[in-house]
This record gives C-alpha cells, structure tokens and sequence, in this order.
C-alpha cells in the first residue's frame, strides 16, 4: 500500500485516532498524582581491624592488615545489603522514637565497596527521619560488625566515617516526567491501528482501483467537482 494511501486512510479515519488519545490524556490528568519529593543521604567509612601492639610499626603487618581491610569491606557490604542489618537498625531506630519497618529500610538502602572504602546511601521522603537513619547505621556498623563476620574472632572491625552525612533532595526520575508522554504515544498507535483495522473490514468502495482489483472495468467516473 502506497503512502499517500496510508495518509487518505488516516484523514478518513482521524477521530478514531482522536479519540484513545483524548480518553487516555484525560484519565491520566484526572488521575495524576505528583510523585513524593525523597532526600538522599551516603556517607564512607574507612574500615580496619585493630592493630596489634607488638606489631604497629612493623611494614608486613601494616599491609596485611590493609589487605584484610578490604576483605572486611566486601563482607560488611554483603551484611548491609542484608535483612539482617535492616532489623537492627530498624529496631535502634525504636529505641529513638522512629517506627520504620525493616523493609522500608532495606528497599531504600545501598551498599557498595568503593576502592576499598565502605559506602552507605539512604532514600526517605522525611529529611528529619532519615538523617536519623544514618546516624544509627552508622552506629549499628560500627558496634555489631563482629556479630555479622565471624571471621573477625569475635573482634569488632573499626569503621570510622570520612565525613559527616548530608541530605540532599532528590529530583523526580525520569520515568515519572515521561509518563504521560508515553502513554499518548501508546494511544496514538492504538488509535492508528483501528482506524486501520476499521478500515479494513469496511466494505465501502471509495475509488475506482478497488474495482478495478476485483476484475471490473471502469466506464467513466464522475468527479466530485
């Protein structure tokens, strides 16, 4: 089928088209409803285990203890990710007045090794709570680390922030400002393929090359004009 065919078809057709999109348009603004503004907070720790006296200053024991830091990194990682860890915050948190379910805390959690430096990123729609938050996973980190690694021998790792934690405002993702964008373009493409579905099973003969395609000949034609 040649373009200008499609064009004819779509010009015949238009308010079948016209119409998913303005159905689709008006339940989407009647049903809008403005995404949550959420605040970010991330902080790094730097973690090792604690040196032994009689070996402080000696070179071989500094780099075995800088490589078992990176070990102990990757684990703490692992156990932040962990619903484990979301429990005891979430429980410290209790303790301060906060009511925050573990999964809340667990889905809105990220944990990374990040060149050996341990790093913690929260989301929350209250700034207030969450700064609350990263204080006690901060406080969880450092206290019951020895419970989540075993390897340690019952010794608590040290975990020491490198800087103090900031909340920032996090701007609306992408998906919520293409929302409506893209279900007009679904509709749009509904809309176009029943008008040409319409089109196809509507017996109408409208030009003289659909009775010429099933073997009648042609006379003469009268014009519109």
């Amino acid at each position: 089928m040649e373009l200008r065919r499609y064009w004819q078809i779509l010009k015949r057709r238009w308010l079948l088209i016209l119409i998913p999109v303005v159905v689709v348009a008006v339940l989407t603004i009647a049903t809008y409803q403005k995404p949550p503004t959420y605040y970010n907070v991330g902080m790094h720790y730097l973690v090792s285990q604690t040196p032994s006296s009689e070996a402080a200053h000696a070179d071989e024991q500094r780099y075995y203890n800088w490589l078992t830091s990176e070990y102990i990194v990757n684990g703490l990682t692992d156990w932040v990710k962990g619903g484990e860890f979301a429990t005891a915050v979430s429980l410290k948190l209790a303790e301060n007045g906060y009511d925050i379910p573990p999964g809340a805390i667990q889905g809105n959690l990220a944990a990374d090794n990040v060149r050996s430096k341990l790093e913690i990123s929260l989301n929350n729609p209250d700034p207030k709570a969450l700064a609350a938050m990263m204080d006690v996973v901060t406080i969880v980190v450092q206290e019951q680390n020895a419970d989540a690694l075993p390897q340690l021998g019952g010794e608590t790792a040290v975990v020491v922030p490198l800087s103090e934690p900031v909340v920032n405002q996090i701007s609306p993702g992408i998906r919520s400002q293409l929302d409506l964008p893209v279900r007009i373009l679904v509709a749009l493409m509904a809309g176009i393929g029943l008008a040409l579905l319409v089109e196809y099973i509507d017996p109408t003969i409208r030009e003289s090359r659909e009775l010429e395609a099933i073997g009648l000949e042609i006379l003469g034609e009268i014009p519109k004009k």
